[in-house]
């Protein structure tokens, strides 16, 4: 039995997570439910609590907090806030820590976790992004730590068999987002709609306007650095339309290993919650008769964002931490329709530039530059775009 406690239970991961659990039952594997956090969805965290018999539910604050008091059974503790997050993370309780919270908030539920001895399905990549060097100094074992995100964890299975020594390059591959067959000159005109209308994955707001600009990967890169002590220049990015190739290492003789799957979350979802076990798929088989794989190298003039945010991980530091601030209030003004869609590249460029960078920082540190970059960012668009901007 492993009992699992899952941060962001109500978003696109933590849901799926639950999906699959529910699926596990009676499969021999069983795996146990024992806390669960969301951010304002109240009255859904609240409907899996009682379903699976939680002990303990965190919220985004006090007055969410008051809500699921009213809802759930006088036995389930609930809790708010950071510190409800992170007693999650350390309850002794809980064996496996699913943190798919979005955002710059997950770091410090990561690290409590780890601090904890803890097993974390890493699915908040902010936790690597931002707070890479912290994250790494607390993991004891190789398999304390197990990605979620699909390329991720496909590069992560793929070197199972191999040592580092064997490796020539990782390679991460890309969808390309809703944008990948506009023109360039064409993006200054999308819409927040046709942002979100990513063609293969079903995702969050903001990774699916990350995807459109291909932030997320820079993140990515940034995350497989940290994760798998790979030096950038050897760690590259493959547009691949059809997502079924999740990730490739190229060995030193020149093989390359491959994970290939169907496009869907639930699949490296399953394989961290059930690790080391393989269990029979959440989702339909892969047919590969009749299918063609495509791969490409990404346009910069495309995605100029992108080169941004790889730029930000090579300077390292808490640069990677501003960027990715920078970006969480550029992507929630472009979904609000208050800066068009390539203000995002524009305004990620603008704070590598100026960003006061640390090279080795604490995790205070970490969130004096988080909340400098959301200010300059800001005052930045107001100049840019005019005071409607908050």
């Amino acid at each position: 039995m492993t009992r699992i406690g899952i941060l962001g239970a109500t978003g696109s991961i933590g849901t799926q997570a639950l999906e699959v659990i529910r699926r596990l039952r009676g499969s021999g594997f069983e795996l146990e439910v024992v806390a669960l956090a969301a951010g304002r969805r109240v009255v859904e965290l609240c409907r899996a609590a009682v379903e699976f018999s939680v002990a303990l539910v965190s919220l985004r604050g006090p007055e969410e907090a008051r809500k699921a008091k009213d809802l759930l059974p006088s036995h389930v503790e609930v809790l708010y806030g950071q510190e409800g997050l992170e007693a999650i993370a350390r309850h002794p309780e809980v064996d496996l820590v699913l943190n798919a919270v979005v955002g710059a908030t997950g770091l410090r539920a990561t690290l409590a976790a780890l601090s904890a001895g803890k097993r974390v399905a890493l699915a908040n990549k902010e936790s690597l992004v931002i707070g890479g060097h912290l994250v790494m100094e607390l993991v004891r074992d190789p398999d304390q730590l197990i990605p979620v995100d699909s390329e991720h964890s496909a590069l992560w299975q793929a070197m199972k068999g191999v040592s580092r020594e064997e490796v020539e390059k990782l390679w991460i591959t890309a969808s390309g987002g809703a944008f990948r067959d506009l023109p360039p000159e064409g993006l200054a005109h999308v819409t927040p709609q046709q942002a979100l209308s990513h063609p293969t994955w079903r995702m969050g707001p903001r990774i699916t306007v990350d995807s459109a600009t291909l932030v997320n990967k820079g993140f990515e890169v940034i995350e497989a650095h940290w994760l798998f002590g790979m030096p950038y220049e050897r760690i590259g990015v493959l547009l691949h339309p059809q997502s079924l190739v999740h990730g490739l290492v190229e060995l030193v003789d020149g093989n390359m290993l491959a994970v290939i799957s169907e496009p869907d979350m639930r699949i490296p979802i399953q394989y961290a919650l059930t690790y080391p076990r393989h269990r029979p798929p959440p989702a339909r088989r892969l047919e590969l008769g009749g299918k063609t794989l495509e791969f490409g190298e990404v346009p910069r003039d495309r995605y100029p964002a992108f080169s941004v945010v790889v730029q930000a991980g090579k300077e390292g530091g808490a640069a990677p931490a501003a960027i990715n601030a920078a970006d969480e209030e550029l992507v929630a003004a472009f979904l609000a329709e208050r800066i068009p869609f390539t203000a995002i590249a524009e305004g990620l460029a603008y704070i590598l530039e100026r960003h006061p960078n640390i090279p080795r920082p604490t995790l205070e540190e970490i969130e004096d530059v988080d909340g400098w970059a959301r200010e300059e960012v800001r005052r930045w668009m107001r100049a840019r775009f005019g005071p409607t901007i908050a």
